[in-house]
């Protein structure tokens, strides 16, 4: 009979080989981790797809278009009418992906910020690392423009490098008049990006590793490149019923293709029962017909400084649009650039264990969330070591769009000084401030998104007390964060010349 003395020893000699060895190894670890996948597409408007991205709207998507693999993921799991980028243009939005913070939060709200290395901070492969050093990272494609550090340094570990707009574009691929395309065997870089997604999950499956994997497209940018084929198919279907022209809507279905063969190796591999795929945009998009009478009217600009501020927001008019053609980010008002729904408000769609087929959620999110949302499905704990403007999606994922979203503010926010802009949605409700030069909001418009999703009616006079309300919340949060001002900019929309502008190709 083992006495007391011996039975201590023995406790004590197990106590020692636990400290030793790793409770779960690597493999039987990631069969307990999920995998993330998060699809970024670029310039890619809220309803620039064949995807009704609302069930009671029917210009939420256009028909015109050919996407069925987006059709695919998003009959597969759950959409989300009220999906936000954090920033109306592509650097922001990655910066404020990589970190969970908001464009104000992190003082990046455009191309460069001179406040925010994201290498210092936060990032979600070093978040998912903390919940399991098994994790393996990876960001192919679009990086950004002006990062200021690289995917290595932020925590990933393959990358395609530091790359931007140009790495994308190959050869001038787009003509004034929209008669040329570039010819160019692997346009947007679609199929040789997507090879190498598909060969660091075949890796990682074969490693039995869990992995979080971003592939930001290059497409649908604004510097048009397709396939042949494709851009023939599009002529033959006539002008499209809105202002981008058939080459636009030609790479958008080449990058819909790519995001099949995506889906298609994750089924072959058979990660799909653990694996969460997550879809959105950088922002919304491009306004290919500015001088669309109905855009302007939308945008709520008028005369030749409204027209101006139009054209400086557009890469080109598209001359063989139908006369009546709708803008393309209808029925939302402006584009890309702005902080009104057209250049916020995008594609959302996710995809996963748990996540019932074809289910909705009308909450507004924004892609900030997916950094807590992620740790949080990895059996992550918070609060994080860093203050996160994001949430969880973990609930209102798993109970068909319904559940409580907590952030440390009520609602998502949107700020960029350089267009003389914020905003703030909580609940159905929106406020956008428009600022003049003294820093101080020379414009509240209060707009109500359920009835009024063009924000067209401007309510901020008929609801007094919300607007006060909404308003001191908005001001708080960018006072307590230190936002950037208007006036670090030289005025609306005039950046210090101390500061880097960013690439003609954005």
């Amino acid at each position: 009979m083992m006495n007391r003395c011996n039975l201590l020893q023995l406790l004590g000699a197990v106590a020692g080989l636990l400290a030793l060895t790793p409770l779960v190894d690597a493999a039987e670890s990631a069969k307990a981790r999920p995998n993330f996948i998060f699809i970024l597409t670029d310039d890619q408007g809220w309803a620039e797809s064949g995807v009704p991205m609302h069930p009671d709207i029917k210009d939420s998507c256009c028909p015109y278009l050919s996407t069925p693999s987006l059709e695919r993921l998003a009959k597969a799991g759950m959409r989300f009418s009220s999906g936000y980028s954090p920033g109306p243009l592509c650097t922001p939005t990655r910066r404020c992906v990589l970190s969970g913070k908001s464009t104000a939060r992190n003082r990046g709200s455009e191309f460069r910020s001179n406040f925010y290395d994201p290498s210092k901070h936060l990032t979600i492969p070093r978040a998912l690392k903390t919940v399991d050093p098994a994790y393996r990272c990876a960001h192919f494609g679009k990086w950004g423009e002006n990062m200021e550090a690289t995917p290595e340094q932020c925590g990933y570990d393959e990358s395609d490098g530091d790359t931007g707009n140009l790495t994308g574009n190959g050869k001038v691929a787009w003509k004034q008049g929209g008669e040329q395309f570039s010819p160019q065997q692997d346009p947007k870089l679609i199929t040789s990006m997507t090879g190498r997604a598909m060969d660091f999950i075949t890796r990682q499956a074969k490693e039995k590793r869990p992995f979080y994997m971003q592939v930001s497209h290059y497409a649908s940018h604004l510097q048009i490149q397709a396939h042949p084929e494709t851009v023939e198919k599009y002529k033959k279907k006539g002008v499209p019923p809105r202002t981008f022209p058939p080459e636009w809507a030609a790479m958008t279905e080449d990058l819909d293709t790519g995001i099949g063969a995506l889906l298609d190796k994750i089924d072959e591999i058979g990660l799909a029962g653990n694996t969460y795929v997550f879809m959105s945009a950088d922002n919304g998009g491009s306004p290919y017909g500015r001088n669309n009478a109905l855009y302007l009217k939308m945008l709520n600009v008028g005369g030749p400084e409204g027209k101006a501020q139009a054209a400086s927001n557009a890469p080109t008019t598209n001359p063989n649009a139908a006369p009546d053609a709708l803008p393309d980010n209808y029925p939302l008002r402006g584009a890309k650039q702005w902080l009104y729904e057209g250049g916020i408000r995008v594609p959302f769609i996710a995809r996963g264990p748990g996540i019932k087929a074809n289910s909705w959620c009308h909450q507004p999110v924004a892609q900030y969330d997916l950094l807590p949302t992620m740790v949080d499905l990895a059996g992550g704990k918070f609060p994080l070591a860093e203050e996160i403007d994001g949430g969880s999606l973990r609930q209102v994922l798993e109970n068909e769009g319904q559940g409580e979203i907590r952030r440390a503010l009520d609602g998502v926010v949107f700020h960029r000084p350089n267009r003389g802009q914020s905003a703030y949605r909580s609940g159905d409700w929106k406020l956008v401030i428009t600022w003049g030069r003294d820093d101080q909001p020379v414009k509240k418009e209060l707009f109500d998104l359920t009835k009024d999703i063009s924000e067209q009616n401007n309510l901020a006079e008929a609801q007094p007390e919300r607007t006060v309300a909404m308003w001191a919340t908005l001001s708080k949060y960018l006072n307590d964060v230190n936002a950037e001002k208007v006036a670090d900019f030289g005025g609306i929309g005039k950046k210090k010349k101390t500061r880097s502008k960013a690439k003609a190709s954005t």
